[in-house]
């Protein structure tokens, strides 16, 4: 059981960047968890990536179907707003979601943001690349 953030969902889907092979294989794992702003945050990242012609349009549409198929569990916000509004003040309310469901389900949180990695205050492990 794991929780992925949007930098790793956004890279495996877009497969951009150094770390997309890394994000693809985490999201093949089993049990993968995520709070339910997942989906925007990384439907905007692609919305993002094509606007700036990173990626095609059909890749865009390709990659925001992949987001809508992905079997990933969501955490929804009554069960992840306390904890993130505890940690307003180390991290945004955001990042807060994702801490707060790996705290929730006892599991590692896997980002590419290596500064909410070393954000004091989360009592889960966070793993990046």
């Amino acid at each position: 059981m794991i929780v992925v953030d949007s930098s790793v969902v956004a890279a495996a889907l877009i497969h951009t960047g150094p770390d997309a092979s890394w994000a693809e294989t985490v999201l093949l794992s089993d049990d993968v968890f995520a709070p339910v702003l997942m989906h925007y945050e990384t439907a905007n990242v692609i919305r993002r990536a094509t606007a700036r012609g990173d990626i095609d349009r059909s890749a865009g549409a390709a990659a925001f179907g992949d987001l809508r198929a992905l079997p990933i569990t969501m955490v929804p916000f009554e069960l992840t707003a306390q904890r993130s509004w505890e940690l307003r003040d180390t991290i945004t309310m955001y990042d807060g979601a994702f801490v707060a469901a790996a705290e929730l389900v006892k599991s590692p949180l896997y980002t590419l943001d290596r500064r909410l990695a070393q954000a004091p205050g989360p009592r889960c492990r966070i793993i990046t690349p």
